[in-house]
């Protein structure tokens, strides 16, 4: 009872001292999921001396059915494969990434998105979007340790 008091008290305190600075805080959500295979083995990179980072691709495929045969099994099934860029940076996951993510590896990203700029070699500003892997969960063995 003294806790729900509590904080019900410093939730309104927060929020007079939030308005008071026009700040308002307040809880938001950035998820993402990916269930899909990695594209090419991830790369490490380190930029400036800053922490290094762990980088792989990911393909995603979505089906439908087109045509005539949209609501039965006669039409056509069209596909779309779409291709994401995934960044590890947390110490563990990072070097665990590296060594085991594989290309053709099935696996679950969990993560955040980040959007960015970059000027690419020919001094043109281009946009990336980032998934920011949290968590990958293995789903296959090791490809290239089968062959």
């Amino acid at each position: 009872m003294l806790r729900r008091a509590s904080a019900q008290i410093f939730r309104q305190v927060v929020r007079y001292k939030s308005m008071e600075t026009s700040l308002i805080l307040e809880r938001s959500i950035n998820r993402v999921q990916l269930l899909g295979r990695v594209g090419q083995d991830p790369v490490m990179r380190q930029v400036d001396g800053r922490n290094p980072v762990t980088i792989f691709s990911i393909a995603t495929n979505e089906m439908w059915r087109s045509g005539e045969g949209e609501t039965s099994a006669t039409g056509d099934i069209s596909q779309k494969t779409t291709w994401h860029r995934v960044s590890v940076f947390k110490p563990g996951l990072r070097d665990v990434a590296y060594q085991h993510v594989k290309k053709g590896s099935r696996i679950l990203v969990d993560g955040k998105l980040d959007y960015g700029e970059y000027v690419d070699k020919n001094q043109v500003r281009r946009q990336a979007t980032t998934i920011i892997a949290e968590n990958i969960v293995f789903l296959t063995e090791n490809v290239r340790d089968k062959s």
